[in-house]
């Protein structure tokens, strides 16, 4: 099979397409033929800095979509042919992916595989944040970061399907533009922290009740002063840059901040699966519209990982093996 492999850690071009054995599933795993594999910017990390299994080489790539074609033994919950899609499994830029079955979930006959893809890890991310981490309700107002990408289009309309506002933070007046046919209320364009004037004045001065920050270092206090009394900053920039060193002093109007880990989404297969079903289902009501900005052959993978280091792209990224 066709894989992207990273043999040496660094720049884009360390991603480069070689032949690999055809993996076989061990006990309680599943092989799937990759349909579609989503990228994430927590890819870019894993190409710079190593993935979480610490091996080289290794297959970038950690979510997607495709159809069983191959069982190992003891799994009984999927059968040849079905339909799935997946999150948090290393592999996933190739044409054949081996994961445990209990990381896989059943995909719904009318969701297509580019939707189900774009959905495992942004979708499931944005689900938790509004719905448990900062569990936001009817008239809050809320910040969201990166408004025009992928996971900030699907944390404004999560946002707005609860009842709450949306101030989009964006780079650019066209990404302004997506962010506001995604559904966020307002928008800002800002670099680093020249969002805090005019968040303040949109909120006469009071702040907002909750801010969706994954910019980085260079955004994270400017996002505690733009929090009302007792607001909540969920911080999930860590892939970029480096990581804020705070002082508890520091932290104004006694707020909260969360550093929300994926596991913590997804601690049981339960939740693995709630979560998506109600992804799923939120799509099918039109509430959830998935954005796929760029699609990408499986040899341009490198072009992905620079087209979203750039921050020049929005919505979602796929690549096709």
């Amino acid at each position: 099979m066709r894989a992207i492999l990273v043999e040496e850690l660094g720049e884009p071009e360390r991603l480069r397409i070689a032949d690999r054995p055809v993996p076989q599933p061990g006990p309680g795993q599943i092989r799937v033929d990759i349909a579609v594999a989503g990228v994430n910017f927590m890819d870019t990390g894993a190409r710079r800095l190593g993935a979480a299994t610490g091996d080289l080489p290794f297959v970038p790539g950690v979510e997607g979509a495709g159809r069983v074609s191959e069982l190992g033994e003891g799994v009984t919950e999927f059968t040849v042919g079905d339909r799935v899609a997946w999150v948090y499994a290393y592999g996933s830029y190739a044409e054949q992916i081996v994961l445990p079955a209990a990381d896989a979930v059943p995909v719904p006959d009318d969701i297509s595989d580019e939707i189900a893809a774009s959905l495992m890890m942004q979708g499931i991310t944005a689900h938790h944040f509004v719905t448990e981490a900062a569990d936001v309700r009817p008239g809050q107002v809320a910040v969201v970061h990166a408004a025009a990408g992928g996971l900030g289009q699907k944390l404004t309309q999560l946002v707005k399907a609860r009842g709450g506002k949306v101030i989009g933070i964006v780079s650019s007046e066209q990404k302004a533009e997506t962010a506001r046919d995604g559904g966020a209320d307002h928008t800002v364009v800002s670099t680093g922290d020249a969002f805090v004037g005019p968040v303040l004045e949109l909120t006469d001065g009071e702040g907002v009740d909750v801010v969706f920050d994954g910019g980085g270092e260079t955004t994270f206090r400017a996002s505690m002063e733009v929090l009302r009394r007792h607001g909540l900053l969920l911080y999930y920039g860590a892939v970029i840059g480096a990581v804020p060193v705070v002082n508890m002093r520091e932290l104004p109007h006694s707020i909260k901040v969360s550093y929300p880990v994926f596991r913590d989404h997804i601690p049981t297969r339960e939740a693995l699966l709630r979560h998506s079903a109600d992804l799923f289902d939120l799509v099918r009501r039109n509430i959830l519209i998935p954005d796929i900005g760029r699609r990408y052959p499986l040899d341009g993978a490198a072009q992905a990982h620079r087209d979203i280091e750039s921050r020049t792209t929005t919505g979602k990224l796929l690549l096709f093996p």
